[in-house]
């Protein structure tokens, strides 16, 4: 049930990448960001609400927002703080995407997030100690050369890699989802999905409440105007729907997040797609080379994992 899951999850995880990619054309980050967090917080108001009343509405349901999972207990407190935690790394992670993603080709962006699951692998193997076998040594080079061919085809596109903050931006923004992922089936041992999901959008509401009444609102008439688009519930529609599947999936025991990571990747077929049906994107043949690498060493590293 949890690969099935994660393949839903890639899927609507790059549908939600093409409507980022709409809702920033010519557009502020910040606020877009923001009302993400607004639109997502609101779609989980009813379980927030269940959560803090008490009420048992959702009770033995998929979407009951207790803190604990099963049997697990503990304190509120240390629950919503690992919450916390969870909302300023993916926080930290989507204002680097958000910006990285506003200024490049998608067909550019989702490649270099493809390679997510081979961070995953290299930060077990240096944080926790875990070896990587040969399969999936295959799988790290195989992607170390798709992006240094990526690096290559895109300066057809007037985008240097190594001098380009934007290109830095996504590399962070990939980083640091590499340690989000992580951390998340750490917490996902001891917390229900819908809790988490519920209450790290409202903690990031908050939090991206402060960062645009501090850097955007009072420079809000000498940078990028803000403008509506309805692409931007689109974006809080589908990340919520994808991070559902993707916690419910790491909430089930014999779940593994190498797999999940690697399967939540193949969002970049869809959001390959989106750039080329909808923003016509160029290069498209050398972009595609570089997918097919990223790919196929993803195999790899899930053949190497099995």
């Amino acid at each position: 049930m949890w690969l099935l899951l994660a393949f839903v999850s890639a899927a609507l995880l790059g549908v939600y990448d093409a409507s980022k990619k709409s809702a920033l054309k010519d557009n502020a980050v910040l606020p877009v960001l923001l009302l993400n967090t607004v639109f997502s917080t609101l779609i989980f108001a009813p379980f927030i609400l269940d959560s803090i009343l008490g009420s048992g509405w959702f009770a033995g349901t998929a979407l009951d927002p207790a803190p604990f999972s099963g049997h697990q207990e503990g304190s509120l407190l240390h629950a919503h703080f690992l919450v916390i935690i969870k909302s300023l790394i993916v926080l930290t992670s989507w204002i680097f995407g958000y910006f990285g993603l506003k200024h490049l080709p998608i067909t550019i962006v989702g490649p270099i997030n493809a390679t997510r699951p081979v961070m995953v692998l290299v930060g077990a193997m240096l944080i926790f100690g875990e070896r990587l076998n040969w399969c999936q040594w295959t799988g790290v080079i195989l992607a170390i050369i798709s992006l240094f061919m990526l690096s290559r085809s895109s300066k057809k596109e007037s985008v240097d890699f190594t001098h380009n903050k934007w290109i830095m931006f996504v590399a962070i923004a990939a980083i640091v989802g590499a340690v989000s992922g992580l951390y998340d089936k750490y917490i996902m041992t001891e917390l229900s999905p819908m809790f988490v999901q519920g209450w790290y959008n409202f903690y990031q509401m908050l939090m991206m409440g402060i960062i645009v009444g501090i850097l955007w609102y009072p420079h809000r008439k000498s940078t990028t105007p803000f403008h509506w688009s309805w692409a931007i519930p689109l974006i809080s529609i589908f990340i919520s729907a994808a991070d559902f599947s993707y916690l419910t999936a790491l909430n089930q025991e014999d779940s593994m997040i190498s797999v999940v990571s690697l399967i939540r990747r193949g969002s970049v077929i869809v959001s390959f797609i989106c750039g080329v049906l909808i923003f016509h994107e160029k290069n498209l043949k050398a972009k595609a080379l570089d997918l097919a690498l990223i790919l196929v060493g993803m195999v790899f590293i899930w053949l190497g994992s099995r």
